[in-house]
């Protein structure tokens, strides 16, 4: 937590040329401008309040949040946002600490390179084992040869590391969603009543409009559950009830309702959101070449009755997230090539805006693509995050070369969930009455009258 405590903040949003550096003085209850950055819209003394900033961050997203098109991906700081609201403590399992008997240096040195190359600094636990299975892979190949003896035992102990290793990944995601589950009642409602209010400050669309999609590269099941308490329906890949079943050909899919006595076209239901997790998910299994989602609940303390009921039994090889497979399924293999598809095709068109939120661009797949949308100049990207102490975010934000094109909004008094909740995002709701009287005011009061001369 030092060194989230040690972040400052930076926002660049609507003319701003650069980033305006600043930090929170808690005596004047003010922000003070630091050494970086400067605008017109704050006073000679480099100070300005809670409210001055928020004139200026929430009425330029308000109008981005109704970009013809509209995604929102989140990454692993969302999950912490809020366990951390809940817990007091935030750990999303992602940490190295592999332990494998055999190749266990190879497996820790391809780890770090692969980190390296993805600018990540040090490496973590989905390094490891896509480390270890691109080891399966070679060992599998030659296992037979008789140039190299006891080859074989040698790939059977891997295998059996590699499943215990991924056993313990996936029961430390479930333990994160079991202690935001089993937090203190109070503590639990306020994270879940934010992480409701982030969802629909998004998703408050109307139906008119293209759906709101959300993408994450988190395993855990936080968004699904915020969901379901918000009552915000969201439409994904699976199709089935008692066990879901994902599906290549996924049709244009929509909610329709019929207004009493109005005939004619259904008109679209609000409150519906798109949503695919790029990385795969903590209940999705491979089961018999199909990849099906089984019935986990959130905060389960374990996974093993619920394996037991799917027939799965323990195999934790054919959990279905993104490092992992017991075949080659990366992002070029399924489920991951139709995952990847649909991002790239919500983003990469005219008038789209994306919105991070909790992630820290360390992943080069999807990263490309993120560069590719700003290519199209009537795109917009907004990253809002708690800190940027790997300087990733300012890293892509000088080296893409589109910085009109892009806003951002980073620091802990700014992008914490509470205070952008409270302060920054816009309303989580359809206010329709909010934009009836802004007209008004502006008919009343900014019109000028007939009788005075323009000069006047």
């Amino acid at each position: 937590m030092e060194e989230k405590e040690n972040a400052s903040n930076f926002v660049k949003v609507r003319d701003d040329n650069e980033p305006i550096c600043f930090s929170w003085n808690e005596e004047e209850g003010k922000f003070t401008i630091g050494k970086t950055g400067k605008s017109c819209w704050y006073s000679d003394d480099g100070a300005f309040s809670k409210h001055e900033l928020r004139m200026r961050i929430e009425p330029w997203l308000t109008s981005l949040f109704q970009s013809e098109h509209l995604s929102l991906l989140t990454g692993s700081g969302l999950t912490n946002a809020v366990q951390y609201a809940a817990c007091d403590h935030s750990d999303n399992g992602m940490g190295a600490g592999a332990d494998f008997t055999v190749f266990g240096d190879e497996i820790e040195q391809a780890a770090i390179r692969m980190a390296k190359e993805a600018h990540r600094g040090e490496e973590n636990i989905e390094d490891q084992i896509r480390a270890a299975n691109e080891l399966v892979r070679g060992l599998s190949i030659i296992k037979d040869s008789t140039e190299f003896p006891e080859l074989s035992s040698k790939l059977t102990r891997v295998e059996k590391d590699l499943n215990t290793v991924i056993e313990r990944f996936t029961n430390s995601i479930s333990r994160g969603e079991y202690l935001i589950a089993s937090a203190d009642r109070e503590k639990r409602a306020c994270a879940f009543h934010n992480l409701i209010l982030f969802l629909m400050s998004f998703a408050s669309r109307t139906g008119t409009r293209d759906r709101l999609h959300i993408f994450t590269t988190n395993y855990d099941r936080l968004i699904e559950a915020g969901a379901d308490l918000a009552g915000l329906r969201l439409i994904d890949r699976f199709v089935g009830g008692l066990s879901p079943i994902f599906r290549s050909s996924r049709m244009d899919v929509d909610m329709h309702y019929n207004p009493p006595g109005i005939r004619g076209e259904p008109r679209y239901l609000e409150g519906v959101a798109r949503f695919t997790k790029l990385h795969g998910s903590l209940d999705w299994f491979d089961v018999e070449g199909d990849i099906r989602r089984i019935g986990l609940p959130f905060g389960a303390k374990s996974l093993t009755p619920f394996l037991e009921a799917a027939r799965i039994e323990g195999d934790y090889s054919r959990l279905m997230i993104y490092p992992n497979s017991a075949k080659d399924r990366e992002t070029a293999e399924y489920p991951y090539v139709e995952l990847f598809r649909d991002f790239a095709a919500a983003i990469c068109r005219p008038n789209s805006t994306l919105v991070t939120y909790g992630y820290s661009f360390g992943d080069d797949h999807i990263n490309r693509v993120i560069r590719d949308m700003l290519t199209i100049p009537s795109t917009h990207l907004v990253i809002i995050s708690y800190d940027d102490v790997s300087r990733r975010i300012r890293d892509k934000y000088e080296t893409w070369g589109r910085k009109s094109q892009i806003s951002l909004l980073v620091g802990k008094n700014i992008a914490d969930l509470g205070e952008l909740v409270h302060h920054y995002l816009p309303k989580p709701a359809i206010d329709r009455a909010t934009m009836r009287m802004a007209e008004l005011l502006r008919q009343r009061f900014n019109q000028p009258c007939d009788n005075k001369s323009e000069g006047e």
